[in-house]
C-alpha cells in the first residue's frame, strides 16, 4: 500500500465561539482519489481551508509527506506540494486565460513552464482556444477548468478540489469529472476532493468518507459507500424499497451516530 501524502489526525477549527470541525482524521495515499462527502454545513469548506493553511486549527495536526504543516502560512503551503482549487473558482477575471495559468507556476523555481502550459491546454483545448480572452467572461464550466489548469501549474504533491461541480450543468459536470479522473491517472496527480454530488464523486474516487456536523461519521472503499443504504438514501437520493403493500417504508434513521 502507497504511503499517505496526506494525514489530518484529531483536527479542530473555529468560526468564533462555533466549532466548525471536531476532531477529524483521515488520509490521503499517494495516487488515489479520496471524496469526502456531506452536505451544506457539514465542515467540508472548513476542512480544505484548514488543510490549506487559509485557516489556523485550534487543535490537532496536518503532515503533508510526513512533515506537519498546520498553521503555516498558504504560499508556504504550496511551496511544500499542496494546491487548493477553492470553491468558487476564485481566478482573475480580469487577466486574460493565459496570465491566470502562467500564474500557477508563480512560486516555481524552475523556470520553464512552456511543457506545463501545453499539458494544460491538452486537457482543456478550450483554455487554448480563449487563451486571450479575459477569464471573467468565461462560462462556469470553463472557469472551473482554468482553475483546475491554474493549480496543475505549480506541479503539486496534491490538489483539494472543493465542490467542483457547484453551479455547473450535469453535462458540464460529467466533463469535468472525466478530466479529474485522467489527471489521476495520466499524470499521477494525488486528489482529495469534497463534493455534494456523491454520485460523480464516488465515480472517480478510491475511498471516501461522509462527514456530517464537523465529524467524520462513516469511510471505507468508494465502492462500498456507493453501495451504502445510508449514502443511498442520504446522499445519492435513492428512495426506500416498496413494501408488499406498494406502501412507502418509513424513512430509516442513519445507522451512524
Amino acid at each position: 500500500m502507497s504511503a499517505p501524502v496526506l494525514r489530518i489526525d484529531n483536527l479542530e477549527s473555529f468560526y468564533g465561539p462555533i466549532q466548525a470541525l471536531r476532531g477529524i482524521s483521515l488520509e490521503v495515499r499517494e495516487g488515489q482519489i479520496v471524496t469526502v462527502l456531506g452536505a451544506n454545513g457539514a465542515g467540508k469548506t472548513t476542512l480544505l481551508k484548514t488543510v490549506s493553511g487559509v485557516m489556523d486549527p485550534e487543535k490537532g495536526t496536518v503532515k503533508l509527506e510526513g512533515t506537519e504543516i498546520q498553521g503555516s502560512e498558504p504560499d508556504s503551503v504550496v511551496d511544500k506540494g499542496m494546491v487548493h482549487v477553492p470553491e468558487g473558482r476564485e481566478i482573475f477575471p480580469l487577466l486574460t486565460v493565459a496570465e491566470n495559468i502562467q500564474i500557477g507556476a508563480y512560486t516555481r523555481k524552475d523556470g520553464d513552464i512552456s511543457d506545463d502550459v501545453e499539458m494544460v491546454y491538452s486537457y482543456f483545448p478550450i483554455l487554448k482556444e480563449r487563451h486571450g480572452q479575459a477569464a471573467g467572461t468565461l462560462s462556469g464550466g470553463q472557469q472551473q477548468m482554468l482553475a483546475i489548469g491554474r493549480g496543475l501549474m505549480a506541479k503539486p504533491r496534491i490538489m483539494l478540489l472543493d465542490e467542483p461541480s457547484l453551479g455547473l450543468s450535469p453535462l458540464l459536470t460529467e466533463e469535468i469529472f472525466e478530466i479529474i479522473a485522467r489527471l489521476n491517472k495520466e499524470q499521477g496527480v494525488t486528489m482529495m476532493l469534497v463534493e455534494q454530488n456523491a454520485a460523480v464523486a464516488l465515480g472517480v474516487a478510491d475511498y471516501g468518507y461522509v462527514m456530517e456536523l464537523g465529524r467524520i461519521v462513516m469511510e471505507d472503499d468508494a465502492g462500498v459507500l456507493a453501495d451504502s443504504k445510508d449514502v443511498q438514501e442520504f446522499y445519492l437520493g435513492i428512495s426506500a424499497e416498496e413494501s408488499q403493500r406498494g406502501q412507502r417504508r418509513w424513512k430509516q434513521r442513519k445507522t451512524w451516530r
